[in-house]
């Protein structure tokens, strides 16, 4: 259960200046927010002074609550509590990024202090965390920041997705390197002896992005924007997870991989297969690499 405070100008204004407030024109709401909080004073509080940014938070207490909004309203992002005396916040996020609404931006609310929420909240799919008690102007530019990294991460999941649609339409659907096969029509992965190795969406989207750029190393920006739609700096252990499970999946020896391979300091580059026959297959569908954060130019 929250117990902290949050600090803002709001709790010490004046009763005339309070009056002046409500009789000011506010700025037209522009972003939906909804705050999932089990105290009712923060609720109000925070619904209140984001307001006057042009932010419309609904305020919820529980996670049920939290899911009938989401069904029932457009929310541009979440700010969560972890701290919940139901369900609590790490697990609605996990049941959230496993839902429709996987691409909706979380910033995690903690009155906790150990790093260790913070670090498995992130890894988890949040975008960013502020501890109470937190100064809400800060608050606010966390809320911008996450939304207009959100927008660059569509724009580069939107350029991906084409990029894997003109690849069906110009060319064979299956992708072939070291023996393994990639189809990108159903998204399969297919080992040298024939046996499927299931692949999440986010896995799918990097082993594209990897094969299709064999010798370029990419960097963990670059990757986050393509795996989760998203640019966050919080997130660069969360693609070393994901690079660690496609290595498991293509049986990569961690400590000397032949495949993906870490440059450090830098990022990961995918090696480009030692058959002349092989590495044809791979690049003949190869397409110019603009930066992945912007759509390229006509």
């Amino acid at each position: 259960m929250s117990t902290t405070n949050v600090h803002t100008d709001a709790l010490t204004t004046s009763p005339n200046a309070s009056k002046a407030h409500s009789q000011a024109t506010l700025p037209e709401p522009h972003i939906n927010a909804l705050l999932v909080d089990d105290d009712a004073d923060i609720r109000e509080l925070l619904a209140r002074y984001l307001e006057k940014f042009g932010i419309r938070c609904i305020t919820v207490a529980d996670g049920k609550a939290m899911r009938q909004q989401l069904a029932a309203t457009q929310i541009d992002i979440i700010l969560l509590d972890l701290m919940l005396p139901d369900e609590d916040g790490l697990s609605l996020l996990r049941g959230l990024r496993n839902s429709k609404d996987s691409q909706i931006p979380v910033l995690m609310l903690t009155a906790r202090g150990e790093s260790a929420d913070r670090i498995i909240g992130l890894e988890l799919g949040a975008d960013d965390y502020v501890v109470k008690p937190f100064d809400t102007r800060e608050l606010v530019s966390r809320i911008h920041t996450i939304l207009r990294r959100t927008q660059v991460g569509q724009i580069s999941q939107t350029n991906l997705s084409n990029q894997i649609s003109q690849h069906n339409n110009r060319t064979e659907e299956e992708i072939t390197f070291h023996g393994w096969r990639l189809n990108c029509h159903t998204r399969q992965l297919n080992t040298p002896d024939n046996l499927v190795v299931p692949l999440s969406n986010a896995e799918f989207r990097l082993l594209f992005t990897f094969v299709k750029r064999p010798g370029q190393v990419l960097s963990r920006d670059q990757l986050l924007d393509i795996a989760r739609g998203k640019s966050s700096l919080a997130f660069d252990r969360s693609i070393d997870l994901l690079v660690s499970r496609l290595r498991q999946k293509l049986s990569e020896d961690s400590r000397q991989p032949s495949m993906l391979k870490t440059i450090r300091g830098e990022g990961y580059m995918f090696q480009p297969p030692a058959s002349a026959s092989t590495s044809k297959t791979v690049t003949a569908t190869l397409l110019p690499s603009p930066s992945l954060h912007h759509p390229s130019s006509n």
